[in-house]
């Protein structure tokens, strides 16, 4: 990353703090990766996820990184020995999901964050053009850090709201739209259902709460078009899939 200069009428602090930014996030000397833990391995091969010796350095380095400009942006709660399991395990249970449509080459995570579930989905599925949705610029920059620094060239990172994106081309383009921990599923799905095409899926990682908020949801998914067609409960959360039937109706978002 180059060194920005300062522009005409721009202050020097904000020049500075710019440039301390940079330096921040060019991950130069690269933060310690964070190896997968025998818990962590276990709870994989009992959930049938394989992973490639590549993509497990992928995954350690993304979370060394994580954890390193957590100490700046305050990207996640999770402590480090939990990192595989929480971040890592918790974000790839939506392969088998993913796994079962017939058409994915295009997806986008609502509300990425610090990149979860999207980065961990990216490694894991690089034939998937995967969007990184995140309105707060300073961790839309951390994502575009990461993605330059682990040459994950499937990601496209949209520093932006839901709301407007919703309302350029990007408007039912993608097939599957993923969250974790993005507010009540009614809200989440009046982000993420009308970006994705007919047919399409939205899967929300959630917790122990997921009944109540299907419940909480049955007519804003109504006025969507949308409906849910599983509750899947794994060993870390419950994954809701949700499928557009319809177009979505302009009023929306």
């Amino acid at each position: 990353m180059a060194e920005s200069r300062p522009s005409k009428g721009e202050r020097p602090d904000s020049v500075a703090r710019e440039s301390e930014l940079l330096r921040w996030l060019a991950f130069d000397p690269e933060p310690d990766p964070i190896p997968c833990d025998a818990d962590a391995r276990a709870l994989l091969t009992k959930l049938g996820i394989e992973l490639e010796a590549a993509e497990e350095v992928l995954l350690s380095r993304y979370l060394g990184m994580l954890f390193f400009a957590n100490e700046r942006f305050n990207l996640t709660r999770i402590d480090k020995e939990s990192a595989w399991t929480r971040h890592v395990v918790d974000s790839l249970t939506l392969l088998a999901p993913m796994a079962s449509m017939e058409t994915l080459t295009r997806a986008i995570d609502v509300g990425s964050g610090g990149g979860l579930p999207g980065i961990p989905l990216a490694i894991a599925r690089p034939e998937i053009a995967w969007t990184l949705l995140e309105a707060t610029a300073k961790k839309a920059r951390f994502l575009e850090a990461v993605a330059h620094r682990l040459k994950l060239t499937n990601i496209t990172v949209v520093n932006d709201r839901a709301e407007k994106v919703a309302r350029t081309p990007l408007r039912e383009s993608f097939d599957v739209a993923t969250s974790r921990a993005v507010g009540g599923l009614a809200d989440l799905a009046m982000l993420s259902i009308p970006l994705i095409r007919i047919g399409g899926m939205m899967l929300a990682i959630k917790g122990e709460r997921a009944g109540e908020e299907i419940a909480a949801s049955k007519q804003p998914l109504y006025e969507l078009h949308a409906s849910v067609v599983g509750e899947i409960k794994s060993e870390t959360n419950t994954i809701i899939a949700i499928e557009k039937t319809r177009k979505t109706p302009t009023k929306f978002p």
